[in-house]
């Protein structure tokens, strides 16, 4: 029986060399079936596999397994096999570039421990082949500038480089440094950060400064973070400065007290007990062509009842309009701001006209920013 001339004799014979394998294959794909061109690819590459296998061993000792090296040397063979062109020259040649190709991707895209820009991992290869070839030729190491002259590229994308290198393959925190193999080397670095313990600490201070009246809170900012002085914060506010400082003693003692219990103290109102009698005064008066709503002191939310029940008795009192003077109000908090307000809804449904005048600078910017700017003009 006359034998075919098939790629399959020349694997079973193993007369042919890889290049001739190859260019017979590539005759016969342009007749062959499909079933007839998977049968002849599939021998093919049967045939070469042993040829894939030496350049993968070339690779070894390098960190990677040589089973995974040999199975990407297989992956660049298939790619070889199926981009062989005859008329671009021996097979061999071409299957050399592509396997090669595949490993040394393996190597760049699988196998550093960091990520590190492709640009740079082809530089430390480059920088590693020179230093070999510089280190014979000049019977020592080579300098960074003597590298860069050799590469034509500058000392600093050298020094990247030399310094990418050690995330190819980083140090391990687990790695004991001892013989007994208690101590790792993650135990050496770091240390325990003394500021820490006082997060929680700043945390539960921003808490509690929210829980105090809008006055404290701005005094402490003035106090502590714009290091003013207590006679400017007393001249800001039109208070004297011995109220200044029995207010932020009183908050300073209110805040050390809340952050060494486990439930918040009472906050006192201003003066306590006697601010009931004189912390502020409403005093309502009926003249000629308004009734004036007289208010002497600060207004907070320990002293925003009484100015309540003031403005609520004066919008009650019949049509006309109401004036509220503030001229003796150094200082208002939200809760002051709300009581107003509910004022000027109250009066709006009773067609009552109310004003607030003589504001002083501060608690006029308060209540403009609060939308009460309207009120202030009306005066």
């Amino acid at each position: 029986m006359t034998s075919r001339n098939t790629v399959g004799e020349a694997a079973d014979n193993t007369l042919e060399d890889l290049d001739a394998a190859a260019t017979r294959f590539a005759e016969r794909r342009e007749t062959a079936s499909a079933a007839e061109l998977d049968a002849l690819r599939e021998t093919l590459i049967r045939y070469c596999l042993p040829f894939a296998g030496r350049l993968a061993r070339r690779y070894r000792g390098r960190g990677e397994y040589l089973e995974d090296l040999e199975q990407v040397a297989r992956l660049g063979l298939v790619k070889a096999i199926d981009r062989y062109d005859p008329e671009r020259g021996s097979f061999t040649a071409y299957a050399v570039i592509t396997i090669s190709g595949e490993l040394k991707r393996h190597f760049r895209d699988r196998t550093w421990g960091v990520h590190v820009p492709r640009r740079v991992q082809d530089l430390s290869l480059e920088v590693g082949h020179a230093s070999t070839v510089l280190t014979s030729a000049l019977a020592r190491t080579p300098t960074v500038p003597e590298l860069a002259a050799h590469l034509r590229v500058s000392e600093a994308a050298v020094l990247e480089a030399v310094e990418s290198a050690a995330g190819y393959s980083p140090a391990s925190l687990n790695a004991p440094v001892t013989g007994d193999g208690l101590a790792e080397f993650g135990d050496l670095l770091g240390d325990v950060d003394g500021d820490l313990e006082s997060v929680t600490d700043k945390l539960t201070v921003t808490d509690l400064l929210m829980r105090l009246p809008a006055r404290e809170r701005r005094m402490l900012a003035m106090r502590f973070y714009g290091n003013r002085t207590q006679a400017e914060i007393a001249a800001e506010l039109g208070i004297s400065q011995m109220h200044v400082s029995r207010l932020l003693s009183r908050a300073l003692a209110w805040l050390r007290e809340a952050m060494l219990s486990d439930t918040l103290p009472r906050w006192e109102g201003a003066d306590s007990r006697a601010s009931q009698h004189h912390g502020m005064q409403v005093l309502v008066e009926d003249e000629d062509a308004a009734i004036v709503v007289r208010v002497r002191g600060e207004v907070d939310r320990d002293t925003a009842d009484r100015l309540r029940i003031g403005l609520r008795h004066a919008i009650e009192s019949g049509p006309g309009a109401v004036v509220v003077d503030f001229s003796g109000v150094p200082l208002v908090d939200a809760g002051g701001v709300a009581v107003l307000v509910e004022a000027v809804r109250a009066a709006g449904e009773a067609r009552v006209d109310l004003c607030v005048s003589g504001a002083q600078p501060y608690v006029a910017r308060v209540l403009a920013v609060s939308g009460l700017e309207a009120v202030l003009r009306r005066c």
